[in-house]
């Protein structure tokens, strides 16, 4: 056996162990139940900066819901554009909106984290929500999620939107999510244990209740991060709660970024923070280019040597094969179940390639402390030196 073929060899193992994790987590990651139970009152926190195309639709969308007992708390954050004047004028339409006042942004804070903070300590509800003004909900994804917390007796509940995308580069990132999430997520670990790092969340909705936002710290436990939805689950499992995950597909969508440099500038202010390391930076890399990159390459290079009379490496293109059609399968059982189209199926060594790139740019971004959020870069020390592999 030749060292390609051994290398690719190690390529299969790794790509048949994303393919078996992404069937296993599919299976937990379930609809939540029908609403049923009380109906406490939802605080729902939005920071907005800078947001008059989306946050009369994304309000709207929540007073629609069938969970009636809600408020709708709006922070905006120093904008520039008409968005305290939306503001004023849907507080005007319906009591249930109020503003939350605007103070300046305080050293050390993330302009984000600080918004949902401020919104938070003015909410009067039981559970908070916290979500982005691009997302829109269905009427029933309220009550819905809050079902979804009782039966998993979570204390905090999240999950990832429908990801509607309009770009080729939208088309190759967004999806991405999933591909990581579902690979390298062990659900079942998550549910039925607590430690932090077998956690995830997604900031665009976050379910807390009350109780575990004030004793693990909230927004103010991650207030430099650009990542709640990593940080807040953590967080809140280091308190002894726990956090779980519903599958939010029908019930809740947003369109993140609109082209490539909508695209490449949102993922790249918190895409190295998501993994958490240098190490998980280099691993990830290596592990990529090697069961989802460079399969696909020696099989176009070989197939092109057996075309042309030259001699191939038939057993590096055999296993080649194998994880190209491993790939496949993972891209299209995500690509079906979260609505994905065909692209990101077709594209994935490209996709793989292009979030690898944008990680090392976040990486860059967040060593010289130039991430930023809804165009201010944050007031925050340096990212540490690079951990140790």
């Amino acid at each position: 056996m030749t060292i390609l073929a051994i290398i690719l060899l190690v390529s299969l193992v790794f790509a048949l162990l994303a393919l078996v994790m992404t069937i296993v987590n599919l299976g937990v990651y379930q609809k939540p139940p029908s609403a049923a139970g009380a109906a406490p009152l939802l605080s729902v926190c939005i920071p907005a900066r800078n947001e008059e195309a989306n946050l009369a639709p994304c309000v709207r969308s929540l007073l629609a819901s069938t969970h009636q007992n809600i408020e709708v708390l709006a922070y905006d954050d120093q904008s520039t554009d008409k968005t305290p004047q939306i503001l004023a004028s849907l507080i005007a339409e319906d009591d249930r909106v109020r503003a939350v006042p605007t103070v300046p942004l305080p050293q050390g804070w993330n302009g984000k984290q600080h918004a949902c903070w401020r919104a938070a300590k003015e909410a009067r509800g039981e559970w908070l929500v916290f979500t982005d003004a691009d997302v829109r909900f269905e009427p029933d994804c309220l009550p819905r999620a809050l079902a979804a917390a009782r039966e998993y007796n979570a204390s905090l509940i999240s999950t990832f939107p429908r990801q509607i995308t309009g770009s080729l580069s939208e088309d190759l990132a967004v999806p991405m999510i999933f591909f990581v999430l579902f690979s390298y997520l062990p659900m079942t670990m998550m549910r039925m244990g607590h430690s932090p790092t077998a956690s995830a969340g997604c900031g665009q909705f976050l379910m807390i209740s009350r109780e575990a936002y004030d004793k693990s710290g909230g927004h103010s436990s991650c207030k430099d991060s650009m990542h709640d939805g990593v940080k807040l689950p953590r967080a809140v499992r280091r308190a002894g709660f726990h956090s779980d995950l519903f599958d939010g597909t029908d019930l809740v969508s947003v369109r993140m970024y609109r082209g490539l440099s909508q695209t490449w500038r949102g993922f790249t202010k918190n895409a190295y923070e998501g993994l958490g390391s240098f190490g998980l930076l280099m691993f990830f890399t290596i592990i990529h280019l090697l069961a989802h990159v460079l399969p696909w390459v020696v099989v176009a290079s070989e197939i092109s040597s057996l075309a042309l009379g030259r001699p191939a490496d038939r057993a590096a293109l055999l296993l080649a094969i194998l994880c190209v059609a491993s790939n496949l399968v993972q891209r299209v059982l995500l690509s079906s179940r979260f609505r994905q189209g065909i692209t990101p199926v077709l594209l994935h060594p490209v996709g793989v390639l292009f979030m690898t790139l944008i990680q090392w740019r976040s990486f860059y971004l967040a060593l010289t402390n130039q991430r930023s959020w809804r165009g201010r870069v944050g007031i925050q020390p340096a990212a540490s030196a690079p951990k140790p592999l």
